[in-house]
């Protein structure tokens, strides 16, 4: 019986992380969103260890911000944050989408043509959260015919800092169509071109960031 409680606990742990990972990078929480430990355990029906275990990782990820009094928060990003974040995006992006065009058989295209189409969709009703969820998937499906698990992992933390400011811009932009960047990353993949694709990646990922960072 003993033995069973740090299991559980870990459980709840794993299970609280990866839920609140995926709501920041999805932009469900707003920049700058204040949580407490106290309020997670409520929310989620955990006690104050999984809940303070998951907190810090996703503090060591950028995921979430801890001031120096103590507060935890989603990330609130300056202009030169933003503008850094995108350099990164520019740089990874592209490169994993290079290395993943030699394994971009028909069936993937398929399939990110489908996701494009849940992105349209999302577009659409107006549903910023499914926007953003389905724009990434469409990204991660590529870059993991890359084979490149440490490029991804660092990019991931980029989109997990991104997330809520993903949201806000969504927002100001107010999209009435998916991004058109996305159909030419599918007609560079069918062609095999790979500047095309890198070209159409960089802006794909830098364009909508740029008009928060100006």
């Amino acid at each position: 019986m003993l033995n069973s409680r740090p299991n559980d606990t870990t459980a709840a742990h794993e299970r609280l992380y990866r839920t609140l990972r995926a709501q920041v990078m999805h932009g469900e929480l707003a920049p700058g969103q204040a949580l407490t430990l106290r309020g997670l355990g409520k929310q989620y029906g955990v006690s104050m260890t999984p809940a303070r275990e998951a907190v810090r990782r996703l503090v060591a990820e950028g995921a979430l911000s801890l001031s120096s009094s103590g507060r935890v928060a989603t990330p609130e990003l300056t202009p030169d944050r933003i503008e850094e974040l995108a350099a990164i995006r520019a740089l990874l992006e592209p490169e994993l989408a290079s290395r993943a065009l030699p394994r971009a058989h028909f069936a993937l295209i398929d399939r990110l043509a489908t996701i494009n189409a849940a992105n349209a969709d999302a577009v659409a009703r107006q549903d910023s959260v499914a926007y953003i969820r389905t724009n990434l998937e469409f990204h991660r499906t590529l870059y993991l015919r890359a084979q490149a698990p440490a490029m991804l992992a660092m990019l991931e933390t980029v989109w997990l800092q991104l997330g809520p400011t993903m949201r806000a811009l969504y927002s100001r932009l107010r999209r009435n169509e998916p991004p058109q960047h996305h159909r030419m990353i599918l007609a560079a993949l069918r062609a095999g071109d790979e500047p095309g694709l890198r070209l159409a990646v960089r802006t794909d990922v830098t364009q909508g960031l740029r008009h928060l960072a100006s």
